[in-house]
């Protein structure tokens, strides 16, 4: 078992909350913000539902604020943290970065409780979250020569325009439109979530695990970045091209489902060349390990799902579902991946030590046991309610022990870098001694 240490640190030897700090980094105030979102957000689905009925009724509103207002808002904390790191230059600070948050919070109120008016000024705020954040990521990008970062903030972009073309979908209450949509950001964010995992999982287990020695796979990850951009590229098109007349087979389905197939093969191949037996005592690593797993498993289920070619009688229960990719993919894949880097990477960029504390820990089984429940629940029963209801409180206890153990943390300096002090203001003379 990995070292547990209680990192509390004496009141009197805790630096002051400061905002320049809180806005020094990407990550700050978007980790902040996703998971108390995540924590609200989920609260008022499971628990307040009559409160959802808005433009973005119900199912609607939860899968959009999920996708686009819990996991992408943490990629982009972490992308906008991480590309500083790739490129020597901060994208976003001060100011600037409070103006990205401010956009942020104007979606989340608009679509919750703006009325049709609400609803499109949240659309142009979040628009305009997405374009400042692409553009900021590739501004560092070229600006540090980061060539081969050079597609995330495309990506990025297009997660913008899959955002758009969900809402609009959500107008018009085409549920299969809306999930085809759906299912474009999430692949694009699948497709960001690979990328970066394959990088920093081999890197932290290594860092973290002495003498361990774990290939970094680049070939590999650059055949799962050509399939997923195809898959992606397919199910763009198939929002573009009608179905065949004849009823016959559809190529582009069948062309999604193959490179979904085979992204997801290569994600479990690489992480059975990580070693994962290596990291079973470090809870920090093996986090991550699970998420990608289930990120893995999710894109087959998704492929059977795309496919067509199987009876849905023959499949039975939540296989025949699209919500079990969904949750296959998005709660045990990226949430599980996220609240270990939630963890992980606030802890290295603040200056702490790399090392669980129990409340940590205890976060990370929540998420796991919220995941879990959420699964079994999709199979039809007479505990299906039951079982959803546990998962919501699994997951809410979990995003609050997160804020509860980081947000003193996020809100204040580095303890080994504190914020200069501001000189002292100049004082009024009395005027016999100017």
């Amino acid at each position: 078992m990995s070292r547990l240490l209680n990192i509390e640190e004496p009141a009197a030897a805790a630096p002051r909350p400061s905002m320049t700090a809180f806005l020094a980094l990407g990550f700050r105030p978007l980790y902040l913000a996703g998971a108390a979102w995540a924590l609200i957000s989920i609260a008022l689905w499971i628990f307040a539902p009559q409160v959802l009925n808005g433009p973005l009724p119900l199912v609607y509103w939860h899968a959009h604020e999920m996708l686009w207002g819990f996991i992408i808002t943490i990629a982009v904390g972490f992308l906008l943290t991480a590309s500083a790191t790739w490129t020597g230059f901060n994208p976003l600070s001060g100011r600037p970065l409070g103006l990205l948050c401010l956009l942020w919070l104007v979606a989340r109120v608009g679509f919750l409780a703006g009325g049709l008016t609400g609803f499109w000024i949240a659309t142009a705020a979040e628009l305009l979250f997405f374009l400042t954040a692409s553009a900021s990521l590739m501004r560092v990008m070229i600006k540090g020569r980061s060539r081969r970062n050079y597609g995330l903030p495309v990506v990025m972009l297009a997660l913008g325009v899959a955002d758009l073309l969900y809402l609009l979908a959500a107008l018009r209450g085409d549920y299969t439109l809306l999930m085809r949509r759906f299912d474009l950001g999430l692949i694009g964010m699948a497709v960001i979530a690979l990328l970066i995992a394959r990088r920093v999982i081999p890197f932290f287990s290594m860092r973290m695990v002495q003498g361990l020695q774990i290939p970094m796979l680049t070939r590999s990850g650059q055949v799962q970045m050509i399939f997923s951009a195809l898959a992606l590229t397919a199910g763009v098109l198939m929002q573009i091209v009608p179905p065949p007349a004849d009823g016959g087979p559809a190529l582009l389905p069948l062309l999604m489902a193959f490179s979904l197939a085979l992204t997801g093969l290569i994600a479990l191949g690489q992480l059975l060349a990580w070693r994962p037996l290596a990291v079973l005592r470090k809870p920090m690593l093996w986090i991550l390990y699970l998420g990608y797993a289930f990120i893995g498993i999710g894109l087959l289920a998704a492929a059977v799902q795309v496919s067509g070619l199987f009876d849905p009688s023959l499949l039975r229960g939540m296989l025949a579902r699209s919500a079990t990719h969904v949750h296959l993919i998005g709660m045990a894949g990226f949430c599980i991946l996220i609240i270990g880097m939630l963890t992980r990477t606030a802890l290295g960029h603040l200056g702490r030590p790399l090392a669980l504390d129990r409340n940590m820990l205890a976060g990370y089984w929540l998420m796991i046991a919220a995941a879990i429940f959420r699964l079994a629940a999709l199979w039809p029963s007479a505990a299906s309610q039951t079982l959803l209801h546990l998962a919501a409180c699994a997951w809410i206890l979990c995003m609050g022990l997160y804020l509860w153990r980081f947000a003193p943390m996020l809100i204040r300096p580095r303890p080994d870098k504190p914020v200069p002090a501001a000189p002292p203001r100049a004082t009024a003379q009395p005027a016999q001694a100017r």
